[in-house]
């Protein structure tokens, strides 16, 4: 992650990654340190199982802590409540996919935050591309692997 990127997230995106931070700095990285004194103490360290792997989650445990901190240093706030007559990051977008009659909403989001199983597609994303810009009743061409869909965009909030 480049020092100086823009992490786009939403107020819900930035609560979940406080909530996270908090857990790992005042949970999870006093239990692993006292993991780690107590494998210390078994001495040997070079044949210690327990101290080994405990040093390996130590390592992802403080990796974790700094991709957080660095993605929350440089947040921009997703605005939630703009207009509504075209889809921006942030926008609640309803799709049907021509063809197959079901709609399906799509909430657009900074790549951080994406997770297509619950509904969440990154602006960068083919998906997220293709809607940005576009207003209701437009229809947009999606780059899937089996190939282009399309979708009319039925609503935006």
């Amino acid at each position: 992650m480049n020092a100086h990127q823009p992490v786009y997230l939403t107020a819900e995106g930035a609560e979940g990654l406080r909530r996270e931070l908090d857990r790992l700095v005042n949970v999870r990285r006093p239990a692993l340190a006292e993991r780690l004194r107590r494998a210390i103490q078994q001495g040997d360290l070079s044949e210690n199982a327990d101290y080994q792997v405990a040093k390996e989650e130590q390592a992802f445990l403080e990796s974790r802590i700094q991709q957080i901190e660095e993605m929350l240093r440089n947040a921009v706030m997703i605005q939630e409540d703009g207009p509504t007559d075209e889809v921006a990051l942030g926008s609640r977008v309803t799709v049907v996919e021509e063809g197959a009659g079901e709609s399906e909403t799509f909430h657009i989001v900074g790549p951080a935050e994406a997770n297509p199983a619950s509904g969440k597609v990154s602006h960068e994303s083919p998906l997220g591309r293709s809607l940005l810009g576009h207003r209701v009743g437009d229809t947009v061409a999606v780059e899937a692997p089996g190939g282009e869909i399309a979708f009319r965009i039925t609503a935006i909030q």
